[in-house]
């Protein structure tokens, strides 16, 4: 499975909202999974948008042949947008689905991993983090997976945002001292995004 994320730094609110909702097009292409995304609760004019693709074959042909006509509006209502592919390497919970419907809140992590690093990082995160996240009350689903130049992300959908925030900081930093996180990652950038229902597709 493959995942996209879009950042966006946006400038005209109502006419991004507007143009996400165009979107539900995406219904029926083939190899399409699923696509959901909100705003940045901590960064004004932040929109993320995750995207979902039964392979990269499948989203290539996409963007070849149909991309530009969903793409049209909404297009010069933000800056360019910041775009990263993810390979699937496993689930956070056990039957990851390219839902949103049931979700308040998603929390993305996005690490960049020293190279000789990124099997102990891997391992880590098979075998503390996502049992951590898993049975943490609120925590529906999630996906890690693993991009280009040892780059990882991290994708958890919750039920609410109050549940999210038991999620942290005493717990969380106690897990990365377990699982040595200082010595395997170069950076860590998250945020907290609130779902906007209207953009799932």
């Amino acid at each position: 499975m493959l995942v996209k994320w879009i950042r966006c730094t946006v400038q005209d609110r109502d006419g991004f909202d507007r143009g996400q909702r165009q979107w539900a097009g995406l219904r029926g292409e083939p190899g399409f999974l699923g696509q959901g995304g909100g705003w940045s609760r901590g960064t004004a004019g932040v929109a993320h948008v995750f995207a979902f693709w039964e392979s990269r074959e499948a989203y290539e042909d996409f963007m070849a042949y149909s991309h530009d006509r969903f793409a049209g509006p909404g297009a010069d209502t933000h800056r360019p947008p910041d775009v990263r592919l993810f390979e699937h390497r496993t689930d956070v919970k056990v039957g990851f689905r390219a839902r949103f419907e049931d979700a308040d809140v998603l929390r993305v992590a996005h690490s960049r991993v020293r190279r000789e690093r990124v099997e102990h990082f891997v391992l880590m995160q098979q075998k503390v983090w996502n049992p951590a996240m898993a049975g943490s009350p609120g925590m529906l689903r999630g996906v890690f997976a693993e991009g280009a130049g040892s780059e990882f992300l991290v994708l958890s959908l919750w039920d609410s945002a109050n549940e999210r925030a038991k999620y942290r900081p005493a717990g969380v930093e106690r897990l990365r001292e377990r699982a040595g996180t200082e010595d395997d990652v170069l950076s860590v950038a998250g945020d907290i995004v609130a779902v906007e229902q209207a953009w799932t597709v």
